[in-house]
């Protein structure tokens, strides 16, 4: 709840306010239709909310009433007068129950805070619910390790709540690599005497979206897939005004799990689409969301041990660095540390006996029943040679090793429902052939002989002045132009030039105007780049032009050669204690040689998310000039952990696939 308007709202969303009388139009922002909040003039003279305006021109360069052309550093507060007479609009009271006053607008913030009885007695019971009086308080609880060790060799992204399903994304404890960087999470001496923030939180939920017309759009992007470093399918971004978006329970950063009871944790990018495209009344999802870094030790563990066993398992290290192979968790339902997966030729699976969703109660005798994954590495880093693990193994909840990944099977999704909310049974063992990077293009001339009245019969899109910066691209060709004619002009064909004027470079209205001063002309030549995706062809045209308007799907962009990549510097910058909040999959492994460093997550309340910039799904190229490409996760990380206080990425961003 807002301590400033009273009401619920996403952090970065405007205030909301209940107004006594109508509003006058010329105080309504025309981008959310509501009264004006710090309201900003444009030199085209109209006037909208500040958040509204900024939001907008992230993604467009021109005014919304009149399209006039327009950045937001052209932009500047409205007149003292304007900001008075909207301060001055007469609001309720959102405590409706226990409070019947009205205000001005400007007044609400201190009457809730000083005031209002509705107001007061809600942070009374917030209160209550956050200390409750423990019955127990006379009891502590048993004295278990949980420090995060000062210098870990292992990138804590090792130890963060999420549901991988990419080999490449399975941190080998002992090792910097293989693994999913987790820069969102660092030691620091000053630290010391704060509260430890000793894993990431996440939780699966089943979210039943309903639409009135079982065609309409989702309304959110998304990227990922087992067949890019990615693996699970993420959520790059919600579209506003969507179902989704109504709906407000899905937000950029949240891993797709299930849809309609199909595990869709390891399907292709473009299988993905396909079940998230289909018409349909109502949909379950099932999403594995990110809470934040929880700051509370975990309560004592209250789960009997009947109908568990407990096993007790050796394994023998070569030698200090060697790495054992284990991805480790902690679930929000159940203390203690238990493991996600076991990295295939690694030295647990190997040897056998351990098995996914096992329960680790202790590492070559040290109590970890309410330990953390990053306690449990530091251990194992320690030891030389023989790692004692004793398990608890509940009978049925290990998945058997014959267990081989299909995009069609779906076997596991029905343990979900025992398995506590972990996200664990909605995985399989990977194919790692499918991180390679399986998209190419293939350049093409096409020269046309027409006449000059007569039309080319294309539709585009793209531009650089899109919030992505895309190059210009093929959205239809009609049944009506010449190239349609000649039939070498397809849908997603990149436009590089057209008669020797280049486009790589042009916004959409540049490229627009190119196109129709050279189709007067009596031959065009038209140079064009045509991107393939091998093994990954797009959702059936039936399904996907239900109501969707086309554009390439997400996988499509990663085949682009690098020079029509269009770059850009996020800086974020950060406090001596904080995190950067973000992790990141890819890097160069001998076993799948180079492959692109990607943002898998974003981590609620750290710079990255604060910063809104970054994106899952974006692909880092460099970190403070220097190049990440050929790099390997071990070289990358100690690179961003480096960086105290402040770290350029440079990074290509392109849109998710539509949904």
């Amino acid at each position: 709840l807002c301590c400033e308007c009273g009401q619920f709202h996403l952090l970065l969303d405007n205030h909301l306010y209940n107004f006594q009388d109508e509003v006058d139009d010329e105080l309504v922002c025309h981008i959310c239709l509501q009264p004006l909040l710090q309201p900003m003039d444009t030199p085209c003279g109209h006037t909208y909310c500040f958040k509204c305006l900024e939001n907008f021109m992230q993604e467009y360069n021109f005014c919304p009433m009149d399209r006039k052309k327009l950045s937001f550093q052209q932009c500047h507060k409205s007149s003292l007068l304007v900001r008075n007479l909207l301060d001055k609009l007469i609001v309720f009271c959102p405590f409706k129950a226990e409070c019947q006053q009205t205000m001005q607008r400007c007044e609400l913030e201190a009457h809730l805070q000083n005031r209002c009885p509705g107001f007061k007695k809600y942070r009374s019971e917030l209160q209550q619910k956050k200390n409750p009086v423990s019955k127990g308080k006379e009891d502590p609880p048993a004295k278990v390790e949980t420090n995060t060790p000062k210098d870990p060799e292992v990138p804590s992204g090792g130890s963060s709540l999420l549901a991988e399903s990419s080999a490449a994304a399975v941190v080998s404890l002992g090792t910097a690599e293989p693994g999913l960087v987790n820069p969102a999470f660092e030691e620091t001496e000053e630290g010391e005497n704060l509260p430890q923030r000793t894993s990431l939180v996440a939780e699966t939920t089943t979210i039943e979206i309903h639409r009135e017309d079982p065609d309409e759009e989702l309304g959110m992007r998304i990227v990922g897939g087992k067949d890019t470093p990615l693996g699970n399918i993420v959520v790059q971004e919600v579209l506003r005004d969507s179902v989704i978006a109504a709906d407000g329970r899905i937000a950029p950063g949240d891993h797709i799990l299930e849809v309609n009871g199909v595990n869709i944790s390891s399907v292709t990018h473009c299988q993905a689409v396909s079940f998230l495209r289909h018409p349909g009344p109502v949909l379950h999802l099932m999403v594995l969301q990110e809470k934040g870094f929880s700051n509370k030790s975990a309560q004592q563990d209250a789960t009997s041990a009947a109908n568990r066993e407990v096993i007790h398992v050796t394994l023998i290290k070569r030698d200090r660095s060697e790495p054992l192979g284990i991805k480790l968790i902690r679930k929000t339902d159940e203390a203690g540390i238990f493991i996600l997966d076991l990295l295939e030729g690694g030295l647990a699976a190997k040897n056998g006996k351990l098995s996914r969703n096992d329960r680790v109660l202790s590492i070559n005798g040290q109590d970890l029943r309410q330990g953390t994954p990053e306690a449990a590495a530091q251990i194992i880093q320690n030891t030389e040679s023989r790692v004692n693990f004793v398990i608890l193994r509940q009978p049925g909840m290990q998945l058997s090793d014959s267990v081989e990944d299909s995009s069609t099977s779906n076997n596991s999704s029905s343990s979900s429902s025992s398995n506590g909310g972990s996200p664990v049974h909605h995985r399989r063992r990977v194919d790692q052939s499918h991180y390679r990077r399986k998209s190419h293009y293939q350049k093409k001339t096409v020269a046309i002989k027409k006449e000059p009245k007569e039309s080319l019969g294309i539709t585009i899109g793209g531009g650089r002045d899109n919030k992505n910066k895309l190059p210009i691209y093929v959205t239809s060709v009609q049944p009506i132009g010449c190239l349609f004619r000649d039939g070498r002009i397809k849908r997603g064909d990149v436009l590089l030039s057209i008669n020797g004027i280049d486009l790589t470079h042009l916004n959409y209205y540049e490229a627009v105007s190119a196109l129709k001063s050279n189709a007067a002309s009596h031959s065009v030549v038209l140079k064009a780049l045509e991107i393939l995706c091998l093994n990954s062809p797009e959702p059936s045209p039936d399904l996907k032009e239900q109501g969707f308007g086309w554009s390439p799907l997400w996988i499509t962009w990663l085949g682009l050669p690098s020079y029509l990549h269009c770059c850009q510097d996020i800086v974020l910058s950060k406090g001596n204690l904080e995190s950067w909040g973000f992790s990141i999959v890819g890097g160069f492994e001998e076993s799948k040689g180079n492959q692109p460093f990607f943002i898998k997550t974003i981590v609620p309340g750290t710079p990255a998310f604060r910063d809104r910039k970054l994106k899952c799904g974006d692909e880092i190229v460099a970190v403070n000039g220097v190049p990440a490409i050929g790099m390997s996760n071990s070289e990358l990380i100690p690179m961003l952990k480096e960086q105290r206080n402040k770290v350029t990425l440079t990074v290509v961003s392109w849109p998710g696939s539509l949904v």
